[in-house]
């Protein structure tokens, strides 16, 4: 039906079109058309497969039936999902294929003729060290996943959950992986090929249950680069040039987001790996101290906006839970009507997972080209009248800089503080993810705007109009 010749053309051509994706993706303006090269690739890797493995129609009828199941279940979800639930669903995501990853090492090991690697209990040897691989790091994507998703959603709490002697019982597990590993090699076991799952499985959750919710950006990528790594092993176990390429690509690009996201927060990753801030540090320390904040209304926020002429808007995650980025691009609006330059401040780790508060501004149609990174305009807070930040705690918090006993010292942050008014969109004077109490609140040139960040935000667009 199809030589292997055109099929490694079609492969080759749909990893340059993957690559094109990841580009397009790379810049909000360019995401739409970066999707749509990742979707005209994926379909002519998936054609491909099919059209080279000539199954039978039996076979090719199941092959139909769950990419209609599973294609119409993620459209179904796309669709209903809320953009501020996005972190969630791509821990959701990544959690099924690391599952995948398990179930594809399970039908090789129990049918290796049907993937040319061998026969049952002759598997070759380079085989089965792919597909322990693929397996090993496909279960510990799939329970981390899981873990990140639980914490993410709320269903479990944010804060690290610290088992003693974890790193102990971390090192063991990991050994008795390798283990596990040159046994399976060796006597090509049913029975140890399902100890590495349970191994791997077990493994996914004690590295992510000590990560606080602070660390959330840093695990949503590196999980991305776990499942890359596992369909690359097992592209490699396959034959499947696309399969190699997408998750090299994907193992790659998660790779560097983490470093990227680590270098935002001034961490390493091994610290991340090995639960680092995140609530295990009290938020607010008792010193004796009677600390004063001054507090305002909407009315109050309106009149110091409407007469500023420079406005920085700081996005975080306080307004995803309050879904209000339509209202903040209403204001921002009314603002600009009047002669306000308005831009948006995004720190590389606020929200739950990288270009988190990009997707809700754009979801919001806020102009790209008044969103900044952290690099291109922390000089600009100086000469701003008014910093409005609307639920982003620790990426703002001045101890980062100023304070060299506290756990985030050193992390990049934006100086809000150095505005001549900073007004501070939350609910309480509680902590963030990190846990730490944030000084900001009690400087002098702060002004807290307690309360739901929509509502609040509703307010002040309703007391512009007077």
């Amino acid at each position: 039906m199809m030589s292997v010749n055109l099929a490694s053309f079609l492969y080759l051509v749909s990893g340059i079109l993957f690559i094109l994706a990841l580009r397009g993706l790379s810049h909000p303006t360019t995401s739409r058309q970066g999707n749509l090269y990742g979707m005209i690739g994926m379909a002519i890797a998936i054609v491909t497969t099919l059209l080279l493995a000539k199954p039978s129609f039996g076979g090719f009828a199941l092959i139909v039936a769950g990419l209609a199941i599973g294609g119409g279940v993620g459209a179904y979800t796309a669709r209903r999902i809320a953009m501020t639930s996005m972190p969630q669903l791509v821990a959701a995501f990544h959690s099924l294929v690391g599952m995948a990853a398990v179930m594809v090492a399970a039908a090789a090991m129990y049918a290796p003729a049907s993937f040319g690697i061998g026969e049952v209990g002759a598997i070759h040897g380079q085989a089965l060290v792919e597909m322990s691989l693929g397996v090993a790091i496909g279960a510990i994507t799939f329970t981390g996943s899981v873990i990140a998703f639980l914490k993410l959603d709320g269903r479990m709490s944010g804060k690290p959950i610290m088992l003693p002697a974890r790193h102990l019982i971390n090192i063991v597990l990991g050994a008795a992986l390798v283990v596990l590993i040159i046994l399976l090699v060796t006597t090509q076991s049913y029975a140890v090929f399902w100890l590495i799952v349970l191994v791997s499985l077990a493994l996914g959750v004690l590295l992510i249950v000590p990560i606080g919710g602070a660390d959330m950006p840093v695990v949503v990528s590196m999980l991305n680069s776990y499942s890359g790594w596992a369909a690359a092993a097992l592209g490699f176990t396959l034959g499947n040039l696309a399969l190699i390429i997408t998750g090299a690509l994907v193992g790659s690009s998660g790779a560097i987001l983490s470093y990227i996201m680590c270098k935002g927060m001034n961490r390493s990753f091994i610290s991340v790996i090995l639960g680092g801030f995140g609530g295990e540090t009290a938020a607010a320390v008792d010193d004796g101290i009677q600390r004063t904040v001054k507090t305002g209304a909407a009315a109050d926020a309106a009149y110091l906006m409407m007469n500023a002429q420079k406005v920085i808007i700081v996005p975080g995650y306080g307004m995803a839970v309050a879904q209000a980025q339509h209202a903040l691009r209403e204001m921002a609006d009314k603002l600009k009507a009047n002669g306000v330059e308005v831009k948006y401040a995004i720190h590389p780790v606020a929200g739950r997972m990288p270009g988190h508060m990009n997707v809700l501004l754009a979801e919001a149609n806020v102009p790209y080209d008044e969103v900044f990174e952290l690099e291109d305009i922390n000089s600009e807070f100086a000469q701003a009248d008014v910093a409005y930040v609307i639920g982003a705690n620790d990426v703002t918090n001045p101890s980062a800089r100023d304070d060299k006993s506290s756990p985030i010292y050193g992390m990049p942050i934006l100086d809000v503080d150095k505005a001549r008014t900073c007004l501070f969109v939350k609910r309480s004077l509680g902590s963030g993810y990190a846990g730490i109490d944030n000084t900001l609140f009690y400087k002098d040139g702060t002004m807290m705007l307690l309360g739901d960040a929509k509502k609040m935000t509703e307010e002040i667009v309703k007391a512009m109009d007077h």
